[in-house]
């Protein structure tokens, strides 16, 4: 059976598992991993495990990260830079309605991803022949949502802190309005929405805790005098035998043949009680 470990690449990003591949790597280390984009630096966040055989085959660890792989990494940050730069001179160039969010080079230099939004579908292919060209190696371009680009670039929230999703949030739960109405704030767009856009994150497990607690104050509230009495007569009711039940109903004809003025309503001759109303009064008889 393989053992695997979780990796890490971003703050409060996805954690991926990859097979250790006979390693000495404890929680806490940094490694190099083969992705699906290339080789990364990532953080290991989970301690190793044996799973069974899984469907989908791992990606392998390579080694530990080493001085010459910060060193590659720092001179990296250069190349992002420069490709940054000329990619928004292109978007400018083009008349492209995309928004550039960042960009990320692999630790060998054979892919650099550019990560932006967009209201719609773009049409990028001759953006992408442009980029080519200027940096001879492959180009990638990812269309992401405007909670993900929140969170690559990072603000203050209304509270005055950092933002939840750059902070520790690790993923986006669907946030809706009625949230907000459970917690009775003031229904305000602007108010309740974040620096993206949507509705704050922050009303998602706010909104879950206050669920939890009215759960845990309902079990701890015992039940009050009124409560148990009720209780008792629903039981006895369910109870009674055929006697008491007539000796019930001969009670209630009793009450119902009570005389006309000792009741709220009044009866016409033909035995029909009809409703009194506030506002009917007698007439009174024309002056001859």
């Amino acid at each position: 059976m393989p053992e695997i470990i979780g990796v890490r690449f971003k703050p409060c990003g996805k954690i991926y598992d990859f097979e250790v591949n006979g390693l000495e790597i404890k929680n806490g280390d940094l490694v190099v991993v083969e992705s699906e984009l290339g080789l990364n630096i990532g953080s290991v966040v989970a301690e190793r495990r044996t799973v069974q055989d899984t469907e989908k085959k791992l990606k392998k660890i390579v080694r530990k990260a080493t001085g010459e792989d910060f060193l590659q990494k720092q001179t990296n940050v250069s190349l992002e830079d420069e490709a940054r730069e000329n990619c928004l001179e292109r978007i400018m160039a083009r008349g492209l309605p995309m928004k550039l969010i960042c960009t990320e080079a692999t630790l060998d230099r054979k892919r650099i991803i550019f990560y932006f939004t967009a209201d719609k579908r773009i049409d990028f292919r001759e953006l992408v022949k442009d980029l080519a060209s200027k940096f001879k190696t492959r180009i990638e371009m990812r269309q992401i949502g405007v909670r993900d680009g929140a969170r690559i670039v990072g603000n203050l929230g209304i509270c005055g802190r950092e933002i939840c999703c750059k902070r520790f949030l690790t993923s986006f739960e669907p946030i809706s309005i009625k949230m907000a109405k459970k917690q009775e704030l003031v229904l305000n767009t602007g108010k309740l929405s974040g620096s993206c856009g949507r509705l704050m994150c922050c009303l998602g497990f706010e909104y879950s805790e206050a669920q939890g607690n009215a759960a845990l104050i309902e079990e701890s509230i015992p039940a009050t005098e009124d409560e148990e009495l009720a209780e008792t007569v629903i039981a006895s009711g369910d109870l009674l035998n055929g006697s008491a039940r007539e000796e019930q109903e001969e009670l209630s004809l009793r009450d119902d043949d009570q005389p006309a003025e000792q009741q709220p309503g009044k009866q016409d001759p033909k035995g029909k009680r009809r409703r009194w109303h506030p506002r009917r009064r007698k007439k009174r008889p024309a002056k001859k």
